[in-house]
C-alpha cells in the first residue's frame, strides 16, 4: 500500500484478516525474521505462544522507536501500535496523554492491556498512537471515534506499521526482507513459511544458509510454529 493518499486506521481496519488468520500470519512473519536473523534483538518480528497464561503476542520493534504489540486471548486480539514520529504521540503533548480517541474506546474486555505496564512508559502512559481490537464473536477490526490531524498521509503510523498485515503477500515480506536485512531472499522458501508448513534442512537453507533446523528448535517452540502439520 503506497502512502500517495491518506492512510490511517480508519483505512487499514478493513484490511485486517480475521483473527485466527492474523495470528497465523504473526507466527509464519516470526519464524521468517528467526531463520533470517539468529540474533534475536536484531529481528524485526516476533511471537510469544505463552506471553502469559491462556495468552499470545506477536510484536515488531524496528529499532528506531517504532513498534505494534498485538495480544491473542480468548476475549478476541487487540492491536496497540506506536509511531515515534507521528502527530498523535502522546510525547506532542505537555501532558503526556494519549490522542483523544486512540484507546477511549477501548472495550473493558481488552482495557487490561492499555494499562499493561509492558505497553505503558514509567508513568503508566499507554505508549499507543494506534488502537484497534475485535472480539472473538466480532465480523469486523474496530477502533476509536478518533479525529486524526491533517498534513501527514499517515498521521497515526498504522499503514507504515501493520503494511505487512494489510498486504499479507509473500512478495511484500521478500521486499521488506532485502531491503531489512540487506541479503537477497528465496520467494518459495518465504512461500512454505507463509503457509505454514513444517521446516525442512532445505528451506532453512534456501533463507539462510548459516542456520540449521536443529539450532530453531527453541524458536519453533516459543512461537508455536508447527511441526508435523499446519
Amino acid at each position: 500500500m503506497g502512502l500517495d493518499v491518506r492512510v490511517t486506521v480508519h483505512d487499514v481496519a478493513p484490511l485486517l484478516p480475521s483473527i485466527a488468520e492474523l495470528r497465523d500470519h504473526c507466527r509464519a512473519l516470526a519464524m521468517l525474521d528467526a531463520i533470517l536473523s539468529p540474533d534475536w534483538e536484531m529481528r524485526h518480528h516476533s511471537f510469544d505462544a505463552a506471553w502469559d497464561t491462556g495468552e499470545e503476542m506477536a510484536s515488531l520493534r524496528n529499532g528506531s522507536g517504532d513498534e505494534y504489540a498485538i495480544v491473542f486471548s480468548a476475549a478476541g486480539a487487540f492491536v496497540r501500535g506506536f509511531d515515534h514520529e507521528s502527530p498523535v504521540s502522546p510525547y506532542g503533548s505537555e501532558d503526556h496523554e494519549p490522542w483523544p480517541g486512540v484507546v477511549d474506546e477501548v472495550p473493558e474486555a481488552f482495557r487490561p492491556y492499555v494499562e499493561e505496564p509492558a505497553f505503558c512508559d514509567e508513568d503508566g502512559v499507554p505508549v499507543a498512537t494506534v488502537c484497534l481490537w475485535r472480539g472473538a464473536g466480532d465480523d469486523a477490526w474496530r477502533h476509536g471515534s478518533v479525529d486524526l490531524p491533517e498534513g501527514r498521509e499517515d498521521a497515526d503510523g498504522a499503514s507504515y506499521l501493520f503494511s505487512l498485515l494489510t498486504d499479507r503477500s509473500p512478495e511484500a515480506f521478500r521486499a521488506f526482507a532485502e531491503d531489512y536485512y540487506e541479503v537477497p531472499v528465496d520467494l518459495d522458501a518465504v512461500r512454505h513459511v507463509h503457509a505454514l508448513r513444517p521446516l525442512t534442512p532445505e528451506v532453512v537453507a534456501r533463507l539462510n544458509p548459516e542456520v540449521r533446523l536443529e539450532a530453531l528448535a527453541e524458536d519453533l517452540a516459543g512461537i508455536g510454529y508447527p511441526r508435523d502439520a499446519a
